[in-house]
């Protein structure tokens, strides 16, 4: 199957890389970040569910499309749970299997590698996704979509150009002036709790707990700001 599969791809100009077992996919994976995995779960040694996670640790934003002979919702849902982005039940169609591995290129477009330990700003590939990744959210500009722990979040318009305004200057704090002038349009600022709403909705949205904030945070008598890896002890409010 491995075989095939390689053949296949590659006739789709694809490069490939086949690992045999868990510990070999680990180490071909973390010497070089493939564009995608296609993940067996019936492996040697390290387990599939493993090597899933152990992937998505390392780097969230590859796509990882899983092949199990079982079609149990249960199992589907902790593969889901573990940041898998795609499951197919054998037997399949290899020509699907190709287009499943297409359709999640395209999706993951833009992204650079990164480590969990680090920060992406939003970066332009050949089809002009914007894309921001940061702890476990995954932010597409282009197509206004948006997941946290692999899940949809729903967002508006204007919470997208919130956090795109956001992006292009993390670190920096940005007055509400500043903001609802760039991001709203006001030329005149009426008294208005606007950006501190969106603040608190973003909060609530991609805060891993949004009472004790550590990417929206605030700073008093100035502003907002937009900060990545900020450890407890650093936080402001």
């Amino acid at each position: 199957m491995q075989r095939t599969l390689q053949r296949l791809f590659e006739a789709d100009s694809l490069q490939v890389q086949i690992a045999s077992d868990g510990a070999a996919g680990l180490e071909s994976f973390r010497k070089q970040a493939p564009s995608v995995v296609v993940l067996d779960l019936t492996l040697p040694g390290v387990s599939g569910r493993e090597v899933c996670r152990a992937f998505k640790a390392d780097l969230p934003s590859v796509p990882i499309i899983i092949l199990s002979a079982k079609a149990d919702i249960q199992d589907k849902v902790l593969l889901l749970e573990l940041g898998a982005d795609d499951y197919v039940t054998k037997p399949f169609s290899p020509k699907e299997l190709l287009a499943r591995v297409r359709r999640a290129m395209r999706r993951s477009a833009g992204v650079h590698p990164q480590s969990t330990s680090g920060a992406a700003v939003p970066v332009r590939d050949a089809v002009r996704h914007e894309i921001l990744v940061f702890s476990d959210v995954q932010i597409d500009f282009t197509s206004m979509e948006a997941k946290r722990a692999g899940e949809p979040v729903t967002m508006t318009a204007q919470e997208f150009k919130l956090l795109k305004f956001f992006a292009k200057t993390p670190q920096r704090v940005i007055s509400r002036e500043e903001l609802l002038a760039e991001v709203w349009g006001y030329q005149d600022y009426p008294s208005t709790r606007t950006v501190d709403n969106h603040i608190l909705r973003l909060r609530q949205k991609l805060e891993p707990d949004p009472a004790n904030p550590r990417f929206f945070l605030t700073t008093h008598g100035a502003g907002y700001k937009f900060v990545l890896g900020v450890s407890g002890a650093d936080k402001q409010s």
